[in-house]
């Protein structure tokens, strides 16, 4: 049965408000939580950027829910340190934490100074991170010189089993390569011949493991509301790869998006009034075969959202499963 997400946007929300935020979902019939993982917002008026990992320590303390998030190695991160900061969250709350790994966007990585690469780099870059993760994982001393250099590296607390490492994935391209080497596959909403034929590319590649879905959303009594919110906070995400990999400032962002209006938004944002409606487009999703949906509500003010859907939206899903 598909279990269904809190998502944890640091880049809207303040850490505290978004500490808050998870209790009341755990509160209101959450399954999960997963956290975005940024330096930098998609848009000034966002206006936030908290640093993921120590919030995560906070969160699975403060709830018993299993945490997810979404991270980029090999530029911003060395995989050595990622490697340690899994294996820290994986000892103290065994079988709770997973970590999905993806190639990044220019906005975050960029604040290293290092040259933004080329697709192809980028994913070869990932690929060289996530075998030296593993390793360390495993206990492995490594050293390895190559798109990233490690030298000598070990992880000397680990949990008894490693944590799973999911990729990252929106292309059928992507999913298709994911599946060499991912512990499960996460992806975006999209409409559902095209989740479908991204979880079947992962799938027949071999791919293993569960998948995870991030669904954007905006919700609000009111339509004129839920569709305000979208643009002023979404707005900004409209663009396809390459070019929400390629920008490299919110600044930059806001200036390409200043004419987007509602129609650009909902082709990637859910925007209804009506809570209904919003479970229907759910269940479309969960009936791709997707084991996990994380609901992202875009707008910065959580808790109404979190209190109609635990109400509503979460029962008529796990009624009509």
């Amino acid at each position: 049965m598909t279990t269904y997400a809190f998502h944890a946007s640091h880049e809207q929300v303040h850490p505290s408000a978004l500490l808050a935020a998870v209790r009341r979902a755990q509160d209101a019939g959450f399954d999960a939580a997963m956290s975005s993982d940024h330096f930098s917002p998609w848009s000034e008026r966002q206006g936030e950027s908290a640093f993921a990992w120590s919030w995560l320590g906070s969160a699975l303390q403060a709830t018993d829910l299993p945490f997810g998030v979404v991270n980029a190695p090999g530029q911003r991160y060395h995989p050595a340190i990622i490697a340690q900061a899994i294996g820290t969250l994986g000892a103290m709350y065994p079988g709770r934490f997973w970590a999905a790994l993806g190639t990044g966007e220019a906005s975050n990585e960029h604040v290293t100074g290092q040259r933004w690469p080329r697709k192809e780099v980028r994913n070869a870059r990932l690929r060289e991170c996530v075998d030296i993760i593993r390793a360390l994982l495993r206990g492995e001393e490594v050293s390895h010189d190559g798109l990233v250099t490690v030298d000598r590296a070990r992880v000397w607390t680990r949990p008894a089993e490693p944590p799973p490492l999911i990729g990252a994935a929106v292309s059928v391209a992507t999913a298709r390569w994911c599946a060499e080497w991912a512990d499960g596959l996460i992806t975006t909403g999209a409409p559902p011949e095209q989740l479908r034929e991204r979880i079947g590319a992962y799938r027949d590649a071999g791919g293993r493991g569960p998948v995870h879905v991030q669904v954007h959303l905006s919700w609000d009594p009111d339509e004129a509301t839920a569709e305000r919110i979208a643009v002023q906070q979404w707005g900004s995400n409209v663009f396809p790869p390459p070019a929400c990999w390629d920008i490299d400032s919110a600044a930059t962002f806001d200036a390409v998006s200043a004419h987007v209006g509602i129609e650009e938004v909902r082709a990637v944002v859910n925007v209804s009034s009506d809570l209904g409606r919003h479970a229907a487009l759910l269940a479309e999703c969960a009936d791709c075969g997707v084991d996990q949906i994380a609901l992202h509500h875009v707008g910065q003010e959580q808790d109404a959202w979190i209190d109609a859907f635990g109400s509503t939206v979460l029962p008529q899903l796990r009624s009509a499963s």
